[in-house]
């Protein structure tokens, strides 16, 4: 059977129940902004791109669900929100409409998914197709071109499987995959859960739980067309540390950081970046440079002895442990980046770095094209 025919008669398998907003708990005072600088917005994967995670998890008693998942997450998320109010933020164009690219945190708030799925959980984790079917655990909408004050900067979408088991599908823009891979945003929000679940009473009814709220009359299916977010693109994540001396402007330290880990990717994957990529350069907190550029542009690097560069995958991001509710730790995680369109690198100065050369860099290339 075609890898297409199995995915739509997959995707017939996957319902969505419920979809809301969540703003953070708290009002943010003040608002922070973020400039995005670039070009040519539209060809640069600003829009497009996002950063998916799956958590799988079994059933932590008897009376655990995704549903009351959820109902906490409605909870525990806005809360989180307050401490990196951005990913419930908006991209928009300041001026009024006019202006240079922004993201503020507008407190406009991220988007949680309730769905369920005909299938166990130990019969999707053994599909041979899994990987290429894990985009109908997520949901990911591309930023609006014209009007992107109206999109989401993050999703969580909550599958409840027939055994009872579930999983937590979070996706994110490119713009913001930083705060949940580097910033330690995915084990805060956690613990404030596991917290609220400790307070409240292990599995106690949350306030939002939708069996007990849902109007079978209504149905939130025609509300959103997820944009397509299957894995075709390999991704490895580096930390570049140490004294790099690389001399000149702060943007040409980043190229020559980026060369470097195209490289060492590229040889680790076994797979080529493609001619031209997309560059994010994350100069600080208030400003995030993005440019197209071409494989065969970059400079070599010239870097000290002393520098050191670790590779991981996305799955060695500290979120294999992840829980939820105390004791309870996935059974299987799943990363990707999605929804790309050519070739990317990600260079964040690294937040826990002891230089200001200390770079963290993600670089996802063309899946299965031989280096």
């Amino acid at each position: 059977m075609a890898m297409t025919q199995v995915a739509s008669e997959f995707a017939r398998k996957v319902q969505i129940e419920a979809m809301q907003t969540v703003p953070p708990s708290s009002v943010t005072d003040p608002r922070q902004i973020c400039l995005v600088s670039v070009k040519d917005p539209v060809g640069s994967n600003i829009f497009r791109g996002c950063l998916n995670i799956v958590l799988y998890y079994n059933k932590a008693g008897e009376e655990d669900s995704g549903w009351l998942v959820a109902g906490w997450i409605r909870e525990s998320l806005g809360r989180a929100l307050n401490d990196q109010p951005m990913l419930g933020g908006r991209l928009w164009r300041g001026e009024d409409g006019n202006g240079e690219l922004e993201m503020v945190s507008n407190d406009s708030g991220a988007r949680l998914v309730e769905a369920k799925i005909t299938m166990t959980l130990r019969e999707f984790l053994g599909l041979e197709e899994r990987e290429k079917l894990e985009a109908e655990l997520v949901t990911w909408k591309d930023i609006d071109e014209k009007n992107p004050q109206f999109s989401p900067l993050l999703y969580v979408q909550v599958t409840n499987f027939q055994c009872g088991g579930y999983s937590i599908g979070i996706s994110s823009s490119l713009l913001l995959a930083d705060l949940l891979i580097m910033e330690n945003f995915l084990m805060r929000w956690a613990s404030i859960q596991k917290n609220l679940l400790s307070i409240n009473g292990a599995l106690k009814m949350p306030t939002f739980y939708l069996p007990s709220l849902k109007n079978t009359s209504l149905s939130p299916n025609s509300t959103i067309i997820p944009t397509p977010s299957e894995r075709s693109w390999e991704t490895k994540i580096f930390k570049i540390s140490g004294d790099t001396e690389i001399e000149g402007a702060k943007n040409e330290l980043f190229k020559r950081a980026a060369s470097l880990c195209i490289e060492k990717a590229e040889r680790e994957l076994g797979s080529e970046m493609s001619a031209g990529f997309s560059l994010f350069v994350k100069e600080s907190s208030n400003v995030i440079r993005v440019q197209n550029c071409k494989k065969n542009e970059l400079v070599k690097p010239h870097l000290n002895l002393s520098t050191q560069v670790n590779s991981l995958s996305l799955d060695d991001s500290g979120i294999k442990e992840l829980a939820f509710y105390d004791g309870n730790e996935p059974v299987h995680v799943s990363c990707w980046i999605g929804s790309v369109a050519d070739g990317l690198v990600v260079a964040v100065p690294s937040p826990n770095g002891n230089t200001s050369s200390d770079i963290n860099v993600i670089v996802t290339i063309p899946e299965g094209k031989e280096f």
